[in-house]
């Protein structure tokens, strides 16, 4: 379990923003998918690997896969996480699972606010921001999705959108609150829709991240890792992380093919090397 106040591992050589060195990441959020037995069976296979020593992986299948691929995850270098949790600690909250029971679980990582919940299940940007506080208070990290639709993209509002989402948790929590979380920049457009942003483009917004934080914090920002999810594939995914400001990415469809993933891996390894 990650005790809050300890940052995660941002020990790489690779280069970003302020010349920090932050460790490589993959996420594999594996969304409303599985049986018991297929993601025990694709969660050992990723296992076996090869997992690189100088990268992190994550697992998050769905909450009730979580106890199932914790007996596989458990003794190697695969980290377990959740793909979502409650707002509330405890209460009258039917079919919500807070933060401290996906701790008791061996979880380490929470994602919060992706897409499909903010906009499938009405979650704003203030609420995304109170779970993000509540995974930090049960010792866990949020991976923190942010992204811009399609029609907000063409009307100029990436920065302004962007803006707000991260204003959010700013607001209610501190620029501290990024010492202990991950960012993942999630353009709507381009999640399981087969398109990508392009490189130069989630470069773009990458740097737009860094430098916001970077203007209350130079050192958080510099450590500060910022994924990217969207349509990453096997052959997209080396041109993507080779970019300065991208750290890794979250990983949705590819990430329920072992092959894939583990190739996405490999490529996280050789952006961290160059």
């Amino acid at each position: 379990m990650v005790v809050l106040g300890i940052l995660p591992r941002f020990s790489s050589t690779k280069k970003g923003f302020i010349l920090a060195k932050r460790r490589p990441f993959v996420a594999g959020n594996w969304k409303l998918n599985g049986t018991r037995q297929s993601v025990v069976e694709l969660a050992s296979t990723i296992c076996v690997g090869p997992i690189p020593e100088n990268i992190d992986v994550l697992l998050c299948p769905s909450a009730v896969h979580i106890g199932d691929v914790l007996g596989v995850v458990g003794n190697s270098a695969v980290h377990l996480g959740a793909q979502n949790c409650a707002l509330h600690k405890a209460g009258a909250f039917t079919g919500e699972v807070a933060a401290d029971m996906l701790a008791e679980f061996g979880c380490e990582y929470v994602i919060v606010g992706h897409s499909e919940r903010r906009a499938l299940f009405g979650e704003d940007s203030a609420h995304v921001a109170g779970k993000c506080v509540a995974v930090q208070q049960a010792g866990l990290i949020p991976i923190l999705c942010v992204g811009e639709t399609l029609e907000e993209r063409q009307a100029g509002q990436v920065d302004s959108v962007i803006g707000e989402q991260l204003d959010a948790l700013l607001s209610l929590a501190g620029v501290a609150a990024f010492s202990r979380l991950v960012v993942a920049y999630e353009p709507v457009w381009a999640i399981g829709t087969g398109e990508t942003a392009s490189p130069e483009q989630a470069q773009a917004v990458h740097a737009l991240i860094r430098e916001k934080i970077a203007k209350l914090d130079s050192d958080i920002a510099s450590s500060l890792q910022i994924l990217y999810g969207g349509s990453v594939k096997p052959d997209n995914a080396s041109t993507l992380f080779s970019q300065q400001d991208i750290d890794g990415g979250l990983i949705g469809g590819a990430a329920l093919d072992a092959e894939s993933f583990l190739t996405i891996c490999a490529a996280a390894e050789l952006s961290e090397a160059s």
